[in-house]
């Protein structure tokens, strides 16, 4: 018996991140694999009985791992960076919030003849989209900024709004159901998961900014202390716990002077493996034959929320903008549903069903289908949808620069001014604070993170440039785009002598793009340049002054960076392809100061034969 519970266990582990990886190699939600993979395990085999293994902690089980998911949610919402996003966003996390729960629970009532409370539950349950299912489908579309912002944002800020109105709705049918008063207890609620929310954020800020905390411990004390806030407003006031982390969460990521990309990132791991099991275990527990019993009705339940409630949001939330119809028609088409909706409706349906509400039982298999429905039927069709509606971004030949160092920042300016798009990441808010100063796109955070995925916005991006002073980071950026820009279109920067000896013996990280400009060129090398007053100027190459004349005017003077041609395609400088720029192309290259001075600051590298430069 024991042994059938070990294996059982790390199959639930195993599975799940098998999954994630699944998801990864074929570019496709994570979600997909672990509903197929949980459904197989669980109602098809009968190999994992979720209620049998972990019996009564089951419930609180879920609920603990809900409850870190959300307060990493939490974490990445960013009141500054919501600022400044359309006026669809606003009108679609307001009035097509109403507009979806209103219609979802009024088809949940005539069509599933559920309560009215319970049908409440549900529209509830329905207006919560996830950026773990829009993201992947965001890189799959590639649809115009406009709509991915929209989507995007739409995604992240749902995730915490939906859960925290699905919470308020369960909290009003358990005040009635045992005789409470309602507004009252409402009221405890929501006051207790702010006063906690609010003790929590205020203890780990304040440990942090008093570094009372040593660095090992920040994870781990963070991690035990959304838990023991969960379990403590839970304590008080039944189901305020998801309120409180949340909030706690939303707080920590607004205050001033407190890094929490450390914690975020951990936070992010633990997710992962959070929501692989989670959707294992719940899809495990899935019973197949309440759906089979419904019907029609059921696949009527989905037809309403994809074809009646999201276009009816999206079209009165866009009324009187600026986008076209066809970038509406696109909105109105993608709204999958994800993990919150999957947890929640599990973790409130065993309470319900405890309380008498007999339907509650079909809470799980319900968002379940619509789950699977939205996420299948949009993720194979919302591509050639955008392409039919011609949405779709151009070819990404934008560029993903990782790094917001000087040199990064050099880099950035002149393919901005050749009106390439270039987009800079970097962890030292430093290096992005002056980014930002100089006009230049920028993200601060790990590139490799799960909190990238959700946030660093890749539309019409289709290179990485890893130039940033940290091996280990660029060979991971390497690893995490080459599947997705393909390995020609990843390149790299040695960061010094030691790194290229080390290649000779093999023992450097392991980088598999293209090495930028020569085997010897080195970012330490570069950098050093920069400081002692070297610029980047821009040549444009003639019959009179081509390339050959170019290089023997610099001889080894100057280090050969990129070239644009005639039809405006970017082509690097590599160690092992050799690029033979012709007529009427567009050199750029890094020139030492002191050669900058003998030309008399004239901006252009052959008076009369080449085209004003460009000087950083």
């Amino acid at each position: 018996m024991e042994d059938q519970i070990l294996l059982s266990l790390a199959a639930i582990g195993f599975i799940g991140i098998a999954c994630q990886w699944f998801a990864w190699h074929f570019r496709l939600p994570s979600i997909i694999f672990l509903l197929i993979a949980g459904i197989l395990v669980g109602p098809v085999t009968g190999f994992i009985n979720p209620d049998e293994l972990f019996g009564d902690l089951l419930f609180p089980i879920v609920s603990l791992g809900v409850a870190v998911i959300l307060f990493e949610g939490g974490l990445t919402l960013r009141l500054d960076e919501i600022r400044g996003q359309r006026r669809v966003l606003r009108n679609l996390l307001v009035v097509g919030v109403i507009l979806t729960w209103g219609i979802s629970a009024a088809g949940a009532h005539y069509l599933m003849h559920f309560s009215w409370e319970v049908a409440f539950l549900f529209g509830a349950l329905m207006t919560v989209t996830g950026p773990t299912v829009i993201k992947p489908l965001l890189r799959t579309i590639r649809p115009r900024s406009e709509i991915a912002n929209i989507l995007h944002w739409e995604g992240i800020i749902l995730d915490v709004v939906g859960a925290i109105l699905t919470v308020l709705v369960y909290q009003y049918i358990v005040t009635q159901q045992i005789g409470e008063t309602i507004p009252v207890t409402l009221f405890l609620m929501i006051l207790t998961g702010l006063t906690l929310g609010a003790a929590g954020a205020w203890l780990l800020a304040s440990l942090l900014r008093r570094h009372l905390l040593p660095h090992y411990l920040h994870h781990v004390f963070s991690l035990a202390l959304v838990l023991m806030i969960f379990a403590i407003s839970n304590s008080l006031i039944h189901e305020s716990g998801l309120l409180a982390v949340t909030l706690m969460g939303m707080m920590l990521a607004n205050m001033k002077g407190i890094d929490i990309e450390d914690i975020l990132f951990f936070k992010e791991s633990l997710s992962v493996l959070l929501i692989s099991v989670l959707f294992v275990v719940l899809a495990a527990r899935l019973e197949i034959s309440p759906l089979l019993d419904m019907g029609w009705t059921s696949l009527a339940m989905l037809a309403l929320i994809m074809l009646v409630a999201r276009p009816v949001s999206v079209m009165l939330s866009t009324m009187r903008s600026r986008l076209d119809w066809r970038a509406r028609v696109l909105l109105a088409w993608v709204a999958p549903r994800g993990i919150v909706a999957a947890a929640v409706s599990a973790l409130f349906a065993l309470r319900l069903e405890e309380l008498g509400h007999e339907e509650a039982g079909l809470l799980v298999p319900l968002t379940f289908l619509v789950i699977i429905g939205t996420v299948l039927l949009q993720g194979i069709t919302a591509r050639p949808l955008a392409r039919r509606l011609k949405v779709m971004e151009p070819e990404p030949n934008g560029i993903l620069i990782l790094g917001a160092n000087p040199l990064a920042r050099a880099i950035a300016a002149t393919l901005n001014s050749l009106g390439v798009i270039t987009r800079l990441a970097d962890t030292g808010w430093e290096n992005v604070r002056r980014a930002r100063m100089e006009g230049l796109d920028s993200y601060f955070g790990r590139v490799v993170s799960e909190r990238a995925e959700r946030n660093l916005n890749l539309s019409g991006i289709g290179k990485l440039l890893a130039i940033s002073p940290n091996s280990s980071m660029n060979a991971l950026a390497m690893i995490r785009f080459k599947n997705e820009f393909g390995a020609e279109n990843v390149y790299y920067l040695m960061n010094s002598e030691e790194d290229i000896s080390e290649d000779v013996h093999g023992r450097h990280f392991q980088f598999t793009g293209r090495q930028l400009f020569t085997e010897e060129t080195t970012y330490a090398e570069l950098a050093g340049m920069l400081s002692e007053g070297a610029k980047i100027h821009t040549t444009k190459l003639s019959e009179k002054f081509d390339f050959y004349d170019y290089r023997e005017k610099y001889r080894n003077s100057a280090v050969l960076l990129f070239a644009v041609d005639p039809k405006s395609k970017l082509h690097f400088f590599t160690a092992r392809d050799e690029l033979l720029p012709e007529t009427d192309w567009s050199i750029c290259g890094l020139i030492p100061g002191e050669l900058l001075e003998q030309e008399n600051g004239e901006a252009t590298i052959n008076p009369g034969e080449a085209s004003p430069g460009t000087v950083m």
